[in-house]
This record gives structure tokens, sequence and C-alpha cells, in this order.
């Protein structure tokens, strides 16, 4: 599966997704890119999954069509150790996410 990291997750946490394809936002040279115009970017790019913390984007977008899906994670923090303990779980859902589904992992 090949994986984009938002910017808003810290990039340290690519680390924990180790068996796919993963790059951050920075690397794919996507960063400054919002919401729908990020989407359409990381689909240019053949990604298949979206990895943020921007609870609102399942509802600014529209999702059908869409061949990226999405995950959310809800941590108290963006940082790094709030988000790795969530990691776990979030491997676990990628097995089952399909494109245009979100899915948020608490």
């Amino acid at each position: 599966m090949k994986i984009l990291l938002d910017e808003c997750v810290d990039q340290k946490l690519r680390l924990a997704f180790a068996e796919h394809d993963r790059q951050t936002a920075a690397y794919a040279k996507l960063a400054g890119l919002k919401n729908g115009a990020l989407l359409a970017a990381a689909e240019a790019a053949h990604s298949d999954l979206l990895i943020t913390t921007d609870q609102e984007i399942p509802y600014q977008q529209n999702l059908d069509g869409r061949r990226i899906s999405i995950l959310i994670l809800s941590a108290p923090t963006n940082r790094l150790g709030d988000l790795r303990i969530l990691a776990p779980a979030a491997l676990r859902s990628l097995s089952a996410i399909q494109p245009g589904q979100v899915a948020r992992i608490l």
C-alpha cells in the first residue's frame, strides 16, 4: 500500500508503517496543499491512503468516487508519542479500508 502522511502528522511516524511504501507530504513535494488539492495530488501520485490528524476532512470533502482512502488518527495531541500509540490499530485497519472510505483510529 502506498501511504502519504499529511503535514500535520509527525514525519517519524512513517517508521511505524515500514511494511508499506510511505512518504511524507513534504518529501512528496505536496507540502502546503490543503484538503481537496492534497487529495487530488495524492491520487495523481498513486497514493492509496492519506494518514492525517485533521478531524474535519470528511465533513469538508466529498469522497465519493475517490481512489484514495483516509485514516484519521484521533490522539490527544499531534506529538509523536501520542500518535505512535495508535499505530498498531492503524496498521490493523489497513487491510479493511476501501478507496473513498474514512477510518478513525481512537
